[in-house]
């Protein structure tokens, strides 16, 4: 049997169509298709207009005045500079291979000029960011580098459902609703409080936005343009994706999964490496994450009123390559009922709060069986039920 070559690009061709189905639900699969990739036929002429528009590559270096939000002069070719800028970061449907440009020197580094406090301040609305914890030292500070500020004010449209999506937005403060459009009806689905990001999916699987998001009080926000995003996160992710495939489809849980569903978990997950004996979740806590063990192990300690009035900690069950922990808080919007402590050096896959609820869905119904178990091990242990 002679050997096919899969057409460079139909891999993620193929993804980006099935997200698009799972999200959305079409009811007739063929017309939708036509629809889909004609929006990306349509994406890609537009984009080589804009590359025979430019003739000169684009120049490293480029740094933006933190008020406009423009170019600041590098030479006497401002205006030609401009057209090669903002042809760059032209936004399309097509597809990305983050492979095709990996070593490609010619890239244009975008870099917005910040004072030491606006830096102080974007490190710390980044410091708990997913997206960003497997990123190494250098690209994390190009990523820095390359953020913007936006102020907004109350019932700004930051983004539309439907819309292209043109960058990644981190948020700094301020409250913003959640919303999609739901049989002709906007429906407020969620909202984020002072905290979080959002508009990463868009930008990943070069599809619309799937929600409108909208500030309810005046915040402010970091943007992280959709070049930069695919040089550096996007790109990032690919080398996690081969690093981590085979092992999220050996998770029981996840086996529930999609290929597609599958492959956005991989998309956010980051790694912790944790010491023999140190804390990972702390009884009483409010939850922000889930973990699924990568390689040691973990236990699970349980605190009980022991006798004279003093605590102790009783070990409920252990966890090792495959399983997960932390869910429980999580599905039941409570504190942590347990803590959780490593054995050896363990390390584990994390997906943060938001993630869990966006992509973890289909997988609910597992969690809850589980949980229900969880209850009558805590009630036999400690002779009480959970409130």
């Amino acid at each position: 049997m002679s050997s096919v070559e899969i057409p460079a690009g139909l891999k993620e061709l193929l993804q980006g169509y099935t997200v698009e189905v799972l999200r959305r639900e079409p009811p007739d699969l063929v017309e939708f298709a036509v629809q889909h990739f004609t929006r990306i036929l349509e994406g890609q002429k537009k984009n080589r207009g804009a590359k025979k528009r430019s003739t000169r590559p684009a120049r490293k270096g480029v740094t933006f005045d933190t008020v406009s939000n423009k170019p600041s002069k590098v030479d006497d070719d401002e205006e030609e500079e401009d057209t090669i800028m903002f042809s760059a970061c032209a936004v399309c449907a097509e597809a990305y291979n983050p492979d095709d440009d990996e070593d490609d020197d010619a890239e244009l580094r975008i870099v917005y000029p910040k004072t030491d406090v606006q830096r102080r301040r974007l490190q710390d609305a980044c410091r708990d960011i997913l997206l960003f914890k497997t990123l190494e030292q250098e690209q994390f500070s190009e990523v820095l580098d390359g953020m913007f500020e936006v102020l907004v004010k109350p019932q700004e449209h930051i983004i539309d459902q439907g819309a292209d999506g043109d960058n990644f937005y981190v948020i700094e403060k301020g409250v913003y609703d959640i919303l999609v459009q739901k049989g002709g009806v906007s429906v407020c689905v969620g909202k984020y409080d002072n905290k979080g990001s959002f508009g990463e999916l868009a930008l990943m699987y070069n599809t619309p936005r799937a929600a409108t998001i909208i500030a309810t009080q005046e915040g402010a926000l970091w943007g992280l343009d959709r070049a930069t995003f695919h040089r550096l996160i996007v790109r990032n992710n690919a080398k996690k994706r081969r690093t981590y495939e085979a092992f999220i489809e050996c998770v029981p849980l996840l086996k529930s999964l999609e290929l597609s569903e599958r492959m956005k978990i991989v998309d956010v997950v980051g790694a912790r490496v944790f010491k023999d004996g140190e804390r990972l979740i702390t009884q009483g806590e409010e939850a922000d994450c889930f973990y699924v063990v990568e390689s040691g192990e973990v236990k699970i300690m349980i605190t009980s009123q022991a006798k004279a009035g003093q605590q102790d900690e009783v070990e409920v069950a252990r966890c090792s390559r495959g399983q997960y922990f932390g869910e429980l808080a999580l599905v039941t919007n409570k504190p942590r009922a347990a803590s959780v402590y490593a054995v050896g050096e363990t390390k584990c896959l994390v997906i943060d709060i938001q993630a869990f609820e966006r992509l973890l869905g289909p997988c609910m119904d597992i969690m809850k069986r589980n949980i229900s178990q969880y209850e009558e091990q805590r009630v036999a242990l400690m002779g009480s039920s959970v409130d």
